[in-house]
Protein backbone atom coordinates (compact mmCIF):
# COMPACT_ATOMS: atom_id res chain seq x y z
CA UNK A 1 0.00 0.00 0.00
CA UNK A 2 2.82 2.37 0.90
CA UNK A 3 4.54 1.65 -2.42
CA UNK A 4 1.41 2.65 -4.37
CA UNK A 5 1.18 5.94 -2.48
CA UNK A 6 4.85 6.58 -3.21
CA UNK A 7 4.31 6.00 -6.94
CA UNK A 8 1.29 8.31 -6.95
CA UNK A 9 3.29 10.99 -5.19
CA UNK A 10 6.09 10.63 -7.71
CA UNK A 11 3.60 10.93 -10.57
CA UNK A 12 2.06 14.04 -9.01
CA UNK A 13 5.49 15.58 -8.52
CA UNK A 14 6.39 14.92 -12.15
CA UNK A 15 3.11 16.40 -13.35
CA UNK A 16 3.70 19.50 -11.22
CA UNK A 17 7.16 19.94 -12.74
CA UNK A 18 5.69 19.61 -16.22
CA UNK A 19 3.28 22.42 -15.46
CA UNK A 20 6.00 24.83 -14.41
CA UNK A 21 6.14 28.07 -16.37
CA UNK A 22 9.42 27.16 -18.06
CA UNK A 23 8.06 23.83 -19.22
CA UNK A 24 4.83 25.34 -20.48
CA UNK A 25 6.73 27.98 -22.45
CA UNK A 26 8.93 25.28 -23.98
CA UNK A 27 5.96 23.15 -25.01
CA UNK A 28 4.00 26.12 -26.40
CA UNK A 29 6.96 27.45 -28.37
CA UNK A 30 7.63 24.01 -29.80
CA UNK A 31 4.00 23.72 -30.89
CA UNK A 32 3.93 27.20 -32.42
CA UNK A 33 7.12 26.70 -34.40
CA UNK A 34 6.02 23.22 -35.51
CA UNK A 35 2.77 24.76 -36.80
CA UNK A 36 4.63 27.58 -38.56
CA UNK A 37 6.92 25.03 -40.17
CA UNK A 38 3.98 22.92 -41.37
CA UNK A 39 2.18 25.88 -42.96
CA UNK A 40 5.41 27.03 -44.60
CA UNK A 41 5.98 30.25 -42.68
CA UNK A 42 9.28 28.90 -41.32
CA UNK A 43 11.75 26.83 -43.31
CA UNK A 44 12.98 23.48 -42.01
CA UNK A 45 16.42 24.98 -41.36
CA UNK A 46 14.95 27.88 -39.37
CA UNK A 47 12.77 25.47 -37.39
CA UNK A 48 15.74 23.28 -36.56
CA UNK A 49 17.74 26.29 -35.32
CA UNK A 50 14.88 27.67 -33.23
CA UNK A 51 13.96 24.26 -31.81
CA UNK A 52 17.59 23.58 -30.88
CA UNK A 53 17.76 26.86 -28.96
CA UNK A 54 14.49 26.15 -27.13
CA UNK A 55 15.46 22.61 -26.14
CA UNK A 56 18.97 23.69 -25.15
CA UNK A 57 17.51 26.37 -22.90
CA UNK A 58 15.08 23.92 -21.33
CA UNK A 59 17.61 21.19 -20.60
CA UNK A 60 20.31 23.71 -19.67
CA UNK A 61 18.13 25.19 -16.96
CA UNK A 62 17.08 21.69 -15.83
CA UNK A 63 20.73 20.65 -15.40
CA UNK A 64 21.52 23.84 -13.50
CA UNK A 65 18.59 23.20 -11.15
CA UNK A 66 19.72 19.68 -10.13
Amino acid sequence: MEEIKQRELTFIQRAARLLSVKSLVTVILTGVFAYLSIVGAVTAEQFQTIFTVIISFYFGTQAKKE
